[in-house]
């Protein structure tokens, strides 16, 4: 039997998870394009286009946890480091997944986000908009929304590696 609501939702998951491979996609290519000599460069505030790309790679392994989290009912422990913009978890993140090489840090952001994509694509879509009561700050942390932060996310940096690519 077919639940109310559930080909929407399997749809909602479909789209979105569709959504993440195409940016992700997008933004790989975009950064195999940055001459060698610019990969460095601060572009982004304090960030090179490695420091974007480990950035990525550490919310990869960050959400695939945080959704295992969620689904136990539990509050995602990236939480406690919350700061303005995420700025001292985002920098953890950044020292733990840098790589030096472009090429290693592409093929490292292909294999965190293909792990996560391929978890999502296990759990029922009805599971990603299911409230389990977890709260942040009077946020309703779902794993729908926990993921579409990411694509949104994802499509800003897709935006300024674009315009940074522009301008050189």
């Amino acid at each position: 039997m077919v639940k109310r609501g559930s080909k929407k939702t399997a749809g909602e998951k479909s789209a979105l998870l569709a959504g993440l491979v195409e940016v992700r996609a997008r933004i790989l290519e975009e950064a195999a394009g940055i001459e060698d000599q610019l990969q460095d460069e601060r572009f982004q505030g304090e960030w090179s286009l490695k420091d974007l790309l480990a950035h990525l790679a550490g919310w990869d392994v960050t959400n695939r946890q945080a959704v295992q989290e969620i689904l136990r009912g539990e509050l995602p422990t990236f939480y406690a480091h919350r700061d303005k913009d995420w700025t001292s978890y985002n920098a953890k993140l950044i020292a733990e997944y840098k790589r030096y090489d472009l090429e290693d840090l592409i093929e490292l952001l292909k294999r965190t986000h293909r792990e996560l994509i391929v978890s999502l694509q296990q759990i029922p879509a009805e599971e990603f908009e299911k409230d389990r009561g977890i709260r942040a700050r009077g946020y309703i942390v779902l794993i729908s929304r926990l993921l579409q932060t990411e694509l949104d996310d994802e499509k800003q940096h897709l935006e300024e590696i674009q315009a940074f690519a522009a301008s050189t």
